[in-house]
């Protein structure tokens, strides 16, 4: 009988011991019948050993580190560097340099390697047939990670039962490759892969320039006047106009003054529509003037002719981008911050593996873990605090604001020279955190993002988020005006794309732009023209590709690039079809106006009211509750979210009233079970619930009529 040995070292006898009695076997030979070919084979012998092991079985454990190499880049390498490769915004928000990018690819390439080689060559301490078993095992383990990954693009399955078909697929694959040769002798080829993907990513991936840069920017506009004012601009991110509107379609003042105050001394084109989805896209089409036609990165490489490389001839540059590079360093210098660093990504590349390799459905997308750091973190003064707000409590809290923002506030000074003063802020961005007083506060990354409860609760920590950075638009208008460039400059605030809080097309990817464009596409611009005293409303079809030509007609810059956007001193278009892009040089059009406000559920009536005792109603898992015991409000933090479980018994759609200090702050539904449970989360965004201390959290099951029975807090 003859049979592949374990150890994947060829075709033997089948009461031959292992690769070390092949490789004798076969370097003995015929040799072997006399006593002079016995000596000079074993002389042979003796020279093909090293270590105590023959020539034969280091050719074996080299094969099977080739097949490790093979099946880890398969599932590792490749997806990671897959991602990586098309996210180069990943690396220029962590700020990262060449040489950081080339030691985090080295790691991915490498590391998880030699982690299971070498837990191989140990394993081989407990002899041969442990050594086999191991190699066979981690065969199995690699193969079934690729089934899962595969399985997820390619079929339904999720969770649980996607595990099993993975577990099936490893199993056997590793019984394949027990039994036969050819697996073995195609993964040996397939360990050139590593390089291969290495390579894609060095020099076909959209990160390949941030890597490597090609040029160094694009000519210089030409002045066509004497008066260029300074241009101050503030670009906000994943912010729907919807989300600013009241019922009758102007801003909403009562929650949000600060945008109310801008849009009473600015233009307001309210008609204005980003151009994709995707900073990545969205903000170069905003800075050059044109669609998207290639899937670059955001980088000056790919686009050197912007409004950085514009102004540059002219004007000073202090420009404080976030997930974009497209001021060259011939124009400006990009301020050191602590995103840098090859712990940082490390750590996000290791939980981008965990999505990766998850059986659950994830989009991942690296800008999702974006957060800006606070200028507290940052280790930067904080900019100047304002008279006490009993509302917003700047005064406690301004360590709050993001460094990014500080430092653009501080730079707000006139100058002898004309100045671009220009900052992208990831604001109201997820991942969300703060209430709109400025409070932070913690909750689990894995909330989901669809189904019923889920979706309404992003939107109100969305909104909460927009109450806050309409604190920042405060801040800003306060310290423009005490500069006196409130008067002198031109202002510029807008966003780059909204983002879709329909059930079942959440997000910002394709499907939402078809069914919600209204709060994907339509985004709030304001422009202030230097000296504006009154403001007005401007429907006209916009694009953001008309906000460079604009920006260049009111500073006398004469652009020298063709744009395909519009100026707001032309005429305006005629034709009232817009387009989107998903994906570069493939538009989409959206037709439609000015999308009206989304309504938002009216507040439950028991929210706000004081609770007593209530009948036992059973038990419920609560996380989070440490933060309850010890509130300092002027620390900057707020237990503003709690979540949990409760029993299965308790039905999907069952109202779960939260009170804190006896006063009702959230009523949220229990929704339907998933992996993490039968459970709840509820946001508590009004800072008033919450005093100095130890403070009380109570949960009550809400019935049909409207009784109350409490929960046992565990």
């Amino acid at each position: 009988m003859r049979d592949r040995p374990a150890d994947g070292s060829g075709p033997t006898d089948s009461t031959a011991t292992g690769a070390d009695s092949a490789g004798d076997e076969a370097g003995t030979g015929a040799a072997g019948i006399d006593g002079a070919g016995a000596d000079a084979a074993g002389g042979a012998r003796a020279g093909r050993r090293w270590g105590g092991r023959s020539w034969g079985g280091w050719r074996a454990e080299g094969g099977r580190v080739l097949e490790v190499t093979a099946l880890v880049g398969l599932a590792v390498t490749q997806p990671l560097l897959d991602v990586l490769g098309r996210s180069p915004d990943f690396f220029l928000f962590h700020r990262a340099d060449r040489g950081e990018i080339l030691l985090l690819v080295a790691l991915v390439a490498i590391v998880p390697t030699v982690a299971l080689g070498l837990l191989g060559l140990l394993s081989g301490l407990a002899g041969r047939l442990t050594r086999a078993a191991t190699h066979t095992l981690l065969v199995g383990l690699l193969v079934g990670a690729l089934a899962v990954q595969v399985g997820r693009h390619v079929t339904p399955l999720r969770g649980v039962p996607l595990l099993l078909v993975a577990a099936v697929a490893g199993a056997v694959a590793a019984l394949a490759h027990r039994r036969w040769r050819a697996p073995g002798r195609v993964l040996r080829v397939a360990a050139v892969g590593p390089l291969i993907f290495v390579g894609l990513f060095l020099f076909a991936s959209p990160t390949g320039p941030v890597v490597l840069p090609r040029g160094d920017g694009g000519a210089a506009g030409t002045a066509i006047g004497d008066l260029h004012p300074p241009v101050v601009m503030l670009v906000l991110d994943e912010l729907p106009l919807v989300s600013l509107l009241d019922a009758d379609g102007g801003i909403d003042a009562a929650r949000y003054p600060h945008f109310a105050e801008l849009a009473a001394g600015s233009t307001w084109y309210r008609n204005s529509t980003g151009v994709s989805g995707w900073t990545p896209y969205a903000l170069p089409a905003m800075l050059t003037g044109r669609y998207p036609a290639q899937p670059y990165a955001p980088h000056y490489s790919h686009y050197p002719d912007n409004l950085f490389t514009a102004f540059g001839g002219l004007y000073d540059i202090r420009a404080e981008e976030s997930i974009t590079r497209l001021c060259p360093p011939s124009r400006c210098e990009q301020p050191v911050t602590p995103e840098q660093g090859i712990g940082v990504l490390v750590r996000e590349t290791g939980r981008l593996a965990r999505q990766i390799t998850a059986p659950h459905e994830s989009r991942i997308d690296p800008e999702d873990s974006y957060r800006e750091r606070t200028a507290e973190e940052a280790g930067i003064d904080a900019a100047e605090p304002v008279p006490s707000d009993p509302k917003f409590r700047w005064d406690s809290l301004n360590v709050n604001q993001p460094a990014r923002f500080t430092s653009f506030l501080n730079g707000l000074t006139p100058s002898n020279r004309p100045t671009l003063h220009f900052l992208h802020l990831l604001m109201p961005h997820s991942p969300w955190a703060y209430l709109p007083s400025g409070a932070r506060y913690e909750a689990p990354e894995d909330f989901p993002y669809e189904g019923r409860g889920w979706v309404d609760l992003a939107r109100q920590r969305h909104l909460a988020q927009l109450g806050y950075t309409d604190r920042l638009i405060g801040e800003t208008i306060r310290t423009l005006r005490a500069s006196g460039l409130w008067d002198r400059a031109l202002v510029v605030v807008t966003a780059d794309h909204g983002v879709s809080f329909t059930e079942g097309v959440q997000g910002r990817g394709e499907d939402a732009i078809r069914a919600a464009p209204e709060q994907v596409a339509w985004v709030p611009t304001f422009v202030r023209t230097p000296g504006q005293r009154t403001g007005r409303v401007d429907d006209r079809n916009w694009e953001h590709v008309d906000l460079l030509p604009t920006i260049a007609d009111e500073a006398a810059i004469r652009l020298p690039w063709r744009v395909e956007g519009r100026s707001a001193r032309q005429a305006p278009r005629t034709d009232p079809g817009k387009v989107f892009y998903d994906r570069p040089s493939q538009p989409m059009p959206i037709r439609g106006g000015v999308p009206a406000a989304m309504p938002s559920p009216p507040p439950h009536p028991l929210v706000g009211t004081t609770v007593g005792d209530a009948p036992p109603g059973g038990t419920a898992v609560v996380g989070g509750q440490d933060a309850f015991r010890a509130v300092d409000p002027d620390d900057g933090r707020l237990p503003g979210m709690i979540w949990g479980t409760v029993p299965d018994r308790v039905a999907d759609g069952t109202s779960l009233a939260v009170a804190v200090n006896g006063v009702v702050g959230a009523v949220v539904p229990v929704v339907s079970p998933d992996p993490g449970g039968r459970r709840f989360a509820a946001l508590l965004a009004d800072d008033r619930l919450f005093h100095p201390g130890a403070n009380r959290l109570d949960l009550y099951l809400v019935d049909a009529a409207g009784d109350l029975r409490r929960l046992a807090v565990t």
